[in-house]
């Protein structure tokens, strides 16, 4: 059967069919493109700019391997994730909206709640593919108003941000890293209450970062810290995979 004669019988369930259409693979890998010409762009700009704040090229090396390598734990979660969506979404869709832009919680959130509006539920015999185009757009439209927020946002913070500088310097030294602290601080105390497993994998991780970071000052290991987080955060999986199993609460 052609594709757009599934798309026309749109009360059919064969999702696949149209999750994994050739329009859908293009603007996946459009987005693909675009990030790849960002990073690269943004790396030369590193490279440029690096002389003029007395940063080295040992240390810019050092800076960009610390950042991938920091990224492959998080990378993983979101890996084990989208292969579980896969069935529910197809692959263009999981690629863009999972693997990209947004959270799972969020995406599925969105989609559970398009299909809701539609009497259907998402895996079951009403999710036919109207629901899944409905449930789809509003992941995308939920993503757009993401960036959409950000690129608005950026300057005004950015206007704000040379203000507070005027008046004292040091507080834009301080403002930044307190910020990210307790933003992850905020996410990992709302772990807690869930389960004894949310507590126990909370803080094996953060027992793992913090003998990493030891040895690494102890031992003089610089590399400890570039892989202290992907460390930390493999050591958490397995734990929580192991709380769960001895029936200690679920993970998610």
């Amino acid at each position: 059967m052609m594709p757009t004669q599934l798309v026309e019988n749109g009360s059919s369930t064969n999702i696949l069919s149209i999750a994994n259409m050739p329009v859908l693979w293009a603007c996946a890998l459009g987005v693909f493109a675009v990030i790849i010409l960002q990073s690269v762009i943004y790396i030369r700009a590193a490279r440029k700019a690096a002389p003029a704040a007395g940063i080295t090229g040992a240390e810019l090396k050092t800076s960009f391997r610390s950042g991938a390598v920091a990224a492959i734990g998080p990378s993983l979660a979101v890996v084990l994730v989208a292969i579980a969506l896969l069935a529910l979404f197809g692959t263009p869709a999981v690629l863009v909206r999972i693997g990209l832009i947004g959270s799972a919680a969020y995406e599925t959130g969105a989609a559970n709640i398009a299909a809701t509006t539609m009497g259907a539920t998402l895996g079951d015999a009403t999710y036919t593919q109207q629901v899944f185009a409905v449930a789809f757009f509003a992941m995308s439209i939920g993503g757009a108003m993401w960036m959409l927020t950000t690129l608005i946002a950026t300057p005004l913070l950015k206007r704000g941000e040379h203000k507070l500088a005027k008046v004292n310097p040091l507080i834009m030294t301080v403002v930044p890293a307190a910020a990210l602290l307790a933003a992850f601080i905020s996410i990992g105390i709302g772990e807690i209450p869930k389960s004894a497993a949310h507590l126990i994998t909370l803080l094996t991780a953060g027992v793992v970062m913090a003998l990493c970071l030891f040895l690494a000052k102890r031992l003089n290991r610089v590399w400890l810290r570039e892989w202290g987080l992907g460390f930390a955060i493999v050591a958490a999986l397995f734990v929580a995979y192991a709380a769960h199993t001895a029936g200690l609460g679920p993970v998610a």
